[in-house]
């Protein structure tokens, strides 16, 4: 089980946006599509589904956030032609923010953001090194430039098991911002594979809640654990949902949420989807009693 689903927040696309990824990609599907009533955005959709054996989720709950470059998904290629098979579908109605061409990192390689505003690093390596996929990459700009290492080595003390992989500096005088360190590094959280990389240009979009990391609990101590270790923006806790000090957005969720929502009869999601409403950090216990109509 993939223990670390990145989470998409959409204004009203989610389940459009998902059907178009699953018809891009290889061996993906869409897994459910479900609806939580009575939200403060109205009534959401919400999707899960997999790309190229990676699970995503998803919500169209409002013009609250938006996507950004902050966090892109990067597509490890095997030839060039893979580049350019994709970039054909993505590329449609997309802003370019580095064009299709050969960079000193890759022979072809493309930097996008797609018609719904989710951004995509098409790469080719030439290597089987990489094992999955598609991995999320994080961008470390404003006020946060220079601190890719630094969470990266945060992150791993807070999830067990994390594995430090290839990590690259820039050298003197290459980044034109100052405060830029890392152009680039990998770790695994969980089974889950992460780039980082610091701005080198400068940039200034910040992580928000638009792209999220759920992280699937099996016990309450482990909500408990993760919630303390990660939260640091009280004003941002709600409903599963933290800020950690780096501004990257996390839920923190049992993993028997979903089963539990789509077992449930429509009086039973209802009484759930409005006690994790009023909550800030789930609550297992708390969610099975309001299930149950105790």
């Amino acid at each position: 089980m993939q223990q670390i689903v990145p989470h998409l927040w959409y204004d009203s696309q989610a389940v459009e946006a998902a059907n178009w990824y699953v018809s891009i990609f290889a061996h993906s599907a869409i897994k459910s599509v479900s609806q939580l009533h009575d939200t403060p955005s109205g009534d959401v959709d919400t999707v899960e589904f997999e790309l190229n054996g990676v699970s995503f989720s998803a919500i169209s709950a409002g013009p609250y956030f938006t996507l950004n470059s902050a966090i892109s998904l990067m597509v490890t290629c095997r030839s060039a032609e893979e580049v350019d098979r994709l970039y054909a579908s993505l590329g449609e109605g997309a802003e370019i923010l580095m064009p299709l061409g050969a960079y000193p990192f890759s022979k072809r390689y493309v930097w996008l953001e797609d018609k719904f505003g989710l951004s995509w690093q098409l790469c080719y390596f030439e290597t089987d090194e990489i094992t999955q996929k598609i991995r999320p990459v994080l961008l470390f700009a404003a006020d946060v430039c220079g601190k890719a290492e630094e969470a990266l080595a945060f992150y791993h003390s807070v999830f067990p098991g994390s594995v430090w992989g290839y990590v690259n500096h820039y050298l003197p005088g290459e980044a034109r911002d100052p405060r830029a360190k890392t152009n680039y590094a990998e770790m695994t959280l969980l089974g889950h594979q992460f780039v980082a990389m610091d701005h080198g240009i400068g940039g200034d979009e910040p992580f928000n809640e638009a792209f999220s990391f759920m992280v699937l609990c099996e016990t309450q101590d482990q909500i408990d654990d993760y919630w303390e270790k990660l939260s640091a923006v009280p004003e941002a806790e709600q409903c599963g949902w933290l800020k950690d000090k780096f501004g990257l957005s996390w839920q923190i969720v049992p993993v028997q949420m979903n089963e539990m929502l789509a077992s449930a009869t429509p009086e039973e999601a209802q009484r759930i989807t409005q006690a994790f409403l009023q909550m800030k950090k789930l609550d297992i216990r708390a969610l099975e009693e309001a299930r149950l109509g105790l």
